[in-house]
């Protein structure tokens, strides 16, 4: 059997280039070649040893376009279309899953967290995860996925068409939700202590009015809004701007925690019941997701490639992924395999 050469996570701060063997597809499989890989926060946390819910030894990598190879009989596929993954593999079964909240499975399980990733050449992917994206580029389809992660969050806010919408928060995940809610038509603000974040948001993005995060919020947002706003999604997964975003929600309004830490979260229960407030939680996304977000692209009625800001060769992983973080105006980087 012909071998690969892979880049597995073996702990903490250990990457290893690991000869495997090529994949051979099992039935509901597809052989695909990886073209492009983008770089998660969840790759650089589990560099760390701080990622939960996760696994060593691991083969990282979910945010993924793939080129197929093996075309499965009545899979609508051909030899060398190029599809984004779904990244999130659910068991069907659950009353989550049955009440069509996949992305609640409660068996759920994550390429390249519970499931060995696209840091290898070849894959063998269920034909089902795949979503095919006739005319957009490799790079754009590998942003499919943390796109989506956005796109699902002000899918759970449901913007109204020029409701006064913030997003805190402008990280790669703040800044999908905020396409998606320009796209919806939301009157949006962009909220971040850093400068340089809310200066590509807001200047190099054109996503919306660029308002500092700082004791002055509420009042700032007030100001602009002539209230405060309806809807608030939180994409720090800082407890403190969570805990802030009850003060900054207008009476009646929706937070929509997009990001997430590990602890526990209190609040003020007479403020939450005075303004009657609606607080969700937001998890990856939905098959339907994926399909509304590459429609959106394929329109060309967002704009993503801006969010590439460093780019590297397969190759070249072991030893720009631990580093990556620390590299100036990070914002996504993409892995290239196709000279690999």
């Amino acid at each position: 059997m012909d071998k690969m050469k892979s880049l597995v996570l073996q702990q903490p701060g250990a990457l290893a280039w690991t000869n495997v063997a090529e994949p051979t597809p099992a039935a509901g499989e597809t052989l695909v070649r990886v073209r492009r890989c983008g770089v998660c926060g969840t790759d650089i946390h589990a560099l760390a040893g701080k990622q939960p819910f996760f696994s060593y030894p691991r083969r990282l990598g979910h945010e993924l376009c793939v080129e197929i190879i093996s075309v499965p009989a009545g899979s609508g596929l051909r030899t060398g279309d190029l599809c984004a993954v779904e990244a999130y593999y659910f068991c069907r079964e659950c009353p989550a899953c049955r009440a069509g909240k996949t992305n609640c499975c409660k068996n759920l399980k994550v390429l390249g967290v519970h499931i060995d990733g696209g840091h290898a050449p070849l894959m063998a992917v269920p034909t089902d995860k795949l979503h095919r994206a006739s005319s957009l580029t490799p790079e754009q389809i590998a942003l499919v996925e943390p796109l989506v992660i956005g796109a699902h969050g002000v899918e759970r806010a449901a913007p109204k068409k020029d409701e006064p919408v913030v997003i805190v928060g402008m990280g790669p995940i703040g800044l999908a939700a905020a396409i998606f809610a320009k796209a919806a038509g939301a009157n949006l603000v962009c909220v971040d202590v850093q400068p340089e974040r809310l200066n590509f948001a807001c200047k190099k993005m054109q996503l919306g009015q660029a308002i500092p995060a700082d004791a002055g919020l509420a009042e700032n947002l007030q100001k602009h809004f002539g209230q405060l706003p309806s809807v608030v999604i939180d994409a720090t997964g800082n407890p403190a701007s969570m805990r802030g975003a009850f003060q900054l929600a207008e009476h009646g309004g929706r937070i929509v925690f997009l990001g997430l830490f590990i602890g526990e979260l209190t609040f003020d229960d007479p403020n939450f019941h005075r303004r009657e407030l609606t607080l969700m939680a937001s998890r990856a996304g939905l098959t339907g997701t994926f399909r509304e977000v590459i429609r959106l692209m394929e329109a060309q009625q967002v704009d993503v490639l801006p969010l590439i800001t460093h780019r590297f060769n397969f190759a070249e992983t072991a030893e720009r992924l631990p580093q990556i973080h620390r590299e100036t105006g990070l914002v996504k980087a993409m892995i290239d395999f196709d000279n690999f």
